[in-house]
């Protein structure tokens, strides 16, 4: 009887941590605002499956896959190769509001924005 408790809770657990972050699947948008002043539009493309984190992402330089993304909990992380550097992403993802706060780390400069889901546009 307590293994099948235990058993049922795990899975009720794992049910619930997928459901929570099958939210974060879609298209989501916002703002870059650099150090130098500028501001750069941002464009990702999120897929969850379990702890692992997929998609791309799309800048004015074009567009590039999302690397050895990982979730856990409400946090998110994954890797972008622009023009050669390795760009560090981290974040939280916040369901109630819809959004999520990414922090940038590109070669030593940290820089945050908060991405908001895209309009579909099927």
């Amino acid at each position: 009887m307590k293994k099948i408790l235990i058993t049922t809770a795990l899975v009720c657990t794992f049910a619930a941590a997928f459901a929570y972050f099958a939210d974060l699947n879609g298209k989501w948008s916002g703002t870059l605002n650099a150090p130098d002043g500028n501001q750069y539009p941002l464009n990702y493309t999120f897929k969850a499956d379990g702890d692992k984190l997929t998609g791309s992402g799309m800048s004015p330089q074009g567009s590039v896959d999302l690397t050895q993304g990982a979730l856990k909990g409400d946090s998110l992380f994954f890797h972008m190769d622009v023009n050669g550097v390795d760009v560090l992403n981290s974040g939280k993802y916040y369901a109630a509001g819809d959004s999520v706060g990414l922090t940038i780390d590109y070669q030593g400069y940290k820089m945050h924005t908060t991405l908001k889901r895209a309009a579909d546009t099927k």
